[in-house]
């Protein structure tokens, strides 16, 4: 490519729900950085590609807009990128407006309001076979000629679908459009253009899309399906991914012990499979959980139905003093509490958006899974109930139902004497459609790369400063029993036990908690290292969880389960909190109620299970 040939810089912008993001992902592929906005929580993404024509273009997916009359965060940005106001970012020389052809309705008055801007763009409908299945036309050229800019036909979802806009990027910049008329309607003008370009086939049968709301969005049978799903969903965590985990085990495993043999007895031995190989190891294995768990989520985004099912459980949250547009900030909070933190800014209401920001971390993030995890395998029985059912899976959706009921109530106590000034839940439902295997993979590969960098760094550096700390000082000479009671971890562990004992913890436990504040899922590595460091004979991290069911009571692990399912044990997730309310007063209260709830559950759960035999 030519060094001299000059770097066009291109931002996509639309309402939500237009398939900007999945266009986005089809003409960038994995040339592509996420980050946020300089002073705000509000995603940025950015993507470079290369045309046909060998033209190099930058381009920045901005969040979606309904109007460049800001109400949300998500909008200000929007609407401050395209008027070239935003500090740190430079205003584009082309605008590309998507725009569902299915909904021209709706999306042409934002079209009609990027055009006012004056600037270079161009109008790429997308969901053109959409359009086609439902017996629409639309006259390309003469919208093209109505509106004054390049109106291009594009089906984001399918290999190919952007052909035509990577060749219209390889054109000359269009001029800028004219302006509408001075006095001139947009919502007279939207109707005025629909009829004069866009028709549709008199359909009175009912679409596929009717026929799926109708069982969907019933008042009755839509909450039973969701359900169900929720339910499914959680039981494949489990039985799906058991064959993969028990593969990683093994091969951890094996590792290990291959280190360890190569290697002559040493602190640098110790280092590597009882601190790297035992901490880091002991996490990967639940990775295949966590990318199932995001496969759900990823592919009921995609195929439509989480808008359907924000809009069905409007009256549930409306009972926790909420609206359902805080149901995807608090279902995104499911796969980690930071991005669900920072969707909440979607919520115009101040008050709304608060307490949705304050009762995310109580929505089970899936750092806590692989906790859940070893402990569910350790202490449950892998046996079916009802013939069908996993004991496993269905004690992993109470944890995740506990979780749930839990937010709603601690919504409804905040949320208590005031009331709300959100409007009625009005949604866009978009189409039905297939998940796109290439956005799924896609979006899978992200996160198990951002999982993948949190073990070699945070986790490996947390579980090499744990070791430090199991590992020194040494015990004076003839001592017997595990050198490690004599080591810093061994000291500050047995320090905390007197205020953890009555919630039936042990000093390992306790040891395990403090790096579990950088990020929960470290707690299982810091056990792994704790029992490695401890163990005698040749018991391995490998065997964890056997140990643990030795060691512990039943009473011990319930209420290590019910502490985390509220702990607040995640700086980051705190330090987000901090950001999106710009205030520590919201960050303290956040952190004090999830200890409170913490305890409190965990107390009443190991002294009723000891009272029930489990002790």
């Amino acid at each position: 490519m030519d060094a001299s040939v000059t770097t066009l810089y291109a931002a996509l912008v639309g309402n939500p729900n237009c398939g900007k993001t999945a266009l986005f992902n089809q003409l960038t592929g994995s040339r592509q950085k996420v980050a946020n906005y300089a002073g705000v929580t509000v995603e940025r993404k950015e993507g470079r590609l290369v045309t046909p024509g060998g033209h190099p273009v930058r381009l920045l997916d901005l969040p979606g807009a309904y109007s460049l009359q800001a109400t949300s965060p998500d909008e200000d940005v929007t609407r401050a990128v395209c008027l070239g106001e935003h500090s740190s970012e430079p205003r584009p020389q082309l605008l590309i407006c998507v725009a569902d052809a299915t909904n021209l309705r709706l999306h042409l008055r934002f079209v009609l309001e990027i055009r006012q801007l004056g600037v270079p763009m161009i109008l790429v409908l997308n969901m053109m076979d959409e359009a086609e299945r439902r017996g629409m036309t639309i006259d390309i050229k003469g919208l093209a000629h109505e509106l004054g800019v390049p109106v291009i036909p594009a089906i984001s979802v399918r290999t190919g679908g952007a052909a035509r806009v990577l060749e219209a990027l390889d054109a000359p910049l269009p001029a800028p459009p004219p302006p509408l008329p001075e006095g001139a309607d947009a919502h007279v003008e939207v109707r005025r253009i629909l009829a004069a370009f866009v028709s549709s086939e008199d359909l009175r049968e009912a679409t596929l899309a009717d026929r799926l709301d109708h069982w969907f969005l019933h008042p009755v049978i839509g909450p039973l399906i969701l359900l169900i799903v929720l339910f499914v969903m959680f039981q494949t965590v489990f039985s799906w991914a058991q064959p993969i985990m028990d593969s990683l085990e093994s091969g951890v495993a094996h590792l290990g012990v291959l280190v360890g043999s190569l290697l002559p007895d040493s602190m640098l031995r110790s280092l590597l499979v009882d601190g790297v190989i035992a901490g880091a190891g002991t996490v990967i294995v639940y990775l295949p959980q966590i990318l199932i768990l995001f496969l759900w989520i990823l592919a009921l985004e995609e195929s439509g139905y989480l808008p359907r099912a924000a809009f069905l459980l409007d009256r549930i949250m409306a009972a926790a003093g909420l609206s359902g547009r805080s149901f995807i900030p608090l279902l995104s909070s499911f796969a980690c509490a930071i991005p669900g933190i920072m969707a909440a800014r979607t919520i115009q209401n101040p008050r709304d958006r608060l307490v949705t920001i304050l009762v995310a971390p109580l929505m089970t993030c899936s750092a806590r899974l692989p906790v859940y995890t070893l402990l569910i395998g350790a202490f449950i029985p892998q046996r079916t109930v009802l013939g069908v059912l996993g004991l496993q899976g269905l004690v992993l959706f109470g944890l995740y139902a506990v979780a749930i009921l839990s937010g709603l109530i601690v919504a409804r106590v905040m949320t208590r004497g005031t009331a709300s000034a959100e409007h009625p839940l009005l949604l866009e439902l978009p189409a039905y459609r297939v998940p796109s295997l290439r956005n799924l993979a896609m979006g899978l590969w992200q996160r198990a790369t951002i999982f993948l960098s949190r073990v070699g760094t945070i986790i490996v550096t947390l579980n090499v400063l744990l070791w430090a700390l199991s590992s020194f000082p040494a015990p004076p000479a003839g001592t017997t029993g595990a050198a490690i009671d004599w080591s810093l971890a061994g000291r500050i562990g047995h320090w905390m036990q007197p205020v953890f004992a009555p919630i039936g913890f042990n000093w390992q436990i306790c040891v395990s908690l403090i790096p579990g504040l950088a990020a929960r899922e470290v707690a299982v590595s810091a056990l792994a290292t704790v029992y490695a460091l401890g163990a005698t004979g040749d018991d391995a991290a490998g065997q964890l969880t056997p140990l643990l069911s030795a060691q512990w009571s039943l009473a011990t692990a319930l209420s290590l389960l019910a502490w985390y399912v509220y702990a607040p044990q995640c700086l980051s997730t705190l330090a987000v909190i901090r950001r999106e309310t710009n205030s520590w007063k919201f960050v303290a209260g956040t952190a004090t109620y999830l200890f409170a709830l913490a305890y409190g559950a965990a107390f009443v759960t190991y002294h009723v299970a000891r009272l029930l035999g489990g002790g």
